[in-house]
C-alpha cells in the first residue's frame, strides 16, 4: 500500500493517494465500490452512505454521506461526474468540497487499485478542527478501507473462480 499526501496552504486542494494491489480481478474489485452492498461492508462504520434516488454509479446519479458525530451527523452530497469502466469519479458539497476517484488497473498479478481523495475545506473553523483533529486519522482510516476492500475482493473472487 502506498500513501501519497499533499497540502499546498491552508486554504488550497489537498489530494490523498492511497493504492493497494489486490489479487482479484478488475472485475471484482470495481464491484466493491460500486455495489452498495459491498460497499457498506468495507467503509468505516461510522460512515453511510445512502443513494437519493435509486442507488447508481452512472453519470449524474446522487448520493449522501453521513459522518456519525453525536449531535451533529455532518453530510456530504455527492454526485457521479466520470465514468467508465474500472472507474469513478464522485464530486462533492457539505463542509468538504472535492473529488474521490476511484481506479482499477488490471496487471499480471491481480488489480491495482488507487483512490485519490482531492478535496478543499472552504470554512475556515472547520479547516482547523480537520487539521487539528482529523487529518491524520482520515489518511489512516482510507488506508484501513483499502485493506477491507481488498479483503472482500479477494474473497468475492475465490468464490467466483
Amino acid at each position: 500500500m502506498t500513501l501519497k499526501a499533499d497540502s499546498l496552504s491552508q486554504t488550497s486542494t489537498r489530494c490523498y493517494e492511497n493504492s493497494i494491489q489486490i489479487d482479484a480481478s478488475a472485475t471484482i474489485v470495481e464491484q466493491c465500490f460500486t455495489d452498495l452492498d459491498l460497499m457498506h461492508r468495507w467503509l468505516n462504520p461510522a460512515l453511510s452512505c445512502r443513494p437519493i434516488g435509486d442507488w447508481s454509479t452512472e453519470i449524474g446519479a446522487r448520493s449522501r454521506f453521513t459522518i456519525a458525530i453525536p449531535l451533529l451527523r455532518p453530510s456530504l452530497y455527492s454526485t457521479v461526474v466520470e465514468r467508465s469502466p474500472g472507474m469513478i469519479v464522485w464530486e462533492f458539497t457539505g463542509f468538504f468540497l472535492g473529488r474521490d476517484q476511484w481506479e482499477c488497473r488490471p496487471n499480471a498479478i491481480g488489480t491495482q487499485l488507487i483512490n485519490r481523495f482531492s478535496f478543499a475545506i472552504p470554512n475556515p473553523l472547520i479547516r482547523f478542527g480537520f487539521d487539528t483533529f482529523a487529518a491524520r486519522i482520515t489518511q489512516a482510516d482510507m488506508q484501513r478501507q483499502l485493506r477491507r476492500l481488498k479483503a472482500i475482493a479477494e474473497r468475492e473472487y475465490l468464490l467466483t473462480h
